[in-house]
């Protein structure tokens, strides 16, 4: 959690150089979700994200240095320069994409689930989407059908309660979004998405069910964005969110939340937190370092990775 933490706050000050030319679209404040979900897959389960990938991307275990290099545009990138922020991929760890369509990468996940079943594979795919997703007819066909064929596939609503500027009680009736889920026969569980040690257990409960052939699985976590919904900085001057929100959401930090609970286990918990992020800080620092020494790309690529 700390280490996407880091990435993400050194994107967001690095961003106004304008050697980033790509939308961005930050995590902070979510980062249990992402990380309490991946850390109970297997290599070979396949995850598809969103536009918020960065945090399901380092999750997965996904190039540090291929990311930040898609992000400058390079060559080097996981996308090769030419997807951006938005669309991640790294199939050495089962990275399957991340795409801005909201809904896009639903139908995805379940056809990959799909043909693990027909060739009889012990897989899970696992897509992650916002509660604005859950508006979308894609996503109840997705889970009609996977329901309907008991496919190995993981639903995951990181609810933020906003689409874009648009609270959720503007948009969908008062009803939980999880029951609705449970209305479509998934294995459902909605929880606290800011505290790691409920995603990582609810999470791994499910996953287990989905591995026997139960069903499909389908969790809501909700959660807090703090930053802007794409760009580095806050939009509390949009008013868009209430004053009381923020702070109670600020306040809900998952990352502060699961230090409270390890500083009370471990008495030199505060020199082990030091020593662990001033090596994810150098970490981070090369990876930037090397995305900003590779040499642009140029218009002899131009052609590359087209399906004419």
């Amino acid at each position: 959690m700390l280490s996407i933490r880091l990435v993400e706050e050194e994107i967001a000050n690095r961003y106004s150089y304008q050697r980033m030319r790509c939308p961005t679209h930050l995590c902070i404040g979510q980062e249990a979700i992402a990380v309490g979900v991946c850390k109970n897959l297997k290599m070979k389960d396949r995850v598809y994200s969103n536009h918020r990938a960065h945090g399901h991307y380092i999750a997965k275990g996904g190039n540090l240095k291929a990311m930040i290099a898609e992000l400058y545009g390079m060559k080097e990138g996981c996308s090769g320069g030419r997807g951006g922020s938005m669309h991640l991929i790294d199939l050495d760890v089962s990275f399957m994409g991340a795409t801005p369509i909201v809904g896009g990468t639903v139908p995805l996940a379940v056809g990959s689930a799909w043909g693990d079943r027909l060739k009889g594979k012990n897989n899970v795919s696992v897509v992650f989407f916002g509660d604005g997703c859950f508006e979308e007819g894609v996503l109840h066909e997705s889970m009609n059908f996977a329901a309907l064929h008991k496919l190995p596939v993981i639903f995951v609503c990181e609810n933020n309660d906003f689409s874009v500027f648009t609270f959720i009680s503007d948009r969908q009736p008062k009803r939980p979004i999880h029951k609705i889920a449970k209305a479509h026969s998934l294995l459902t569980y909605s929880g606290n998405g800011n505290d790691i040690i409920e995603v990582y257990s609810s999470f791994k409960s499910i996953y287990q069910r989905v591995i026997n052939g139960e069903g499909p699985g389908f969790l809501e976590y909700k959660t807090y964005r703090v930053r802007e919904h794409c760009g580095p900085n806050y939009d509390n001057e949009l008013s868009y969110r209430k004053k009381a929100d923020i702070l109670s959401g600020e306040k809900n930090c998952p990352i502060a939340a699961y230090e409270k609970i390890l500083s009370e286990r471990f008495d030199d918990f505060k020199d082990m937190r030091h020593e662990i992020k001033q090596s994810l800080l150098k970490t981070i620092d090369d990876s930037f370092n090397y995305a900003e020494s590779l040499a642009p790309p140029n218009s002899d690529r131009i052609h590359e990775r087209l399906f004419i």
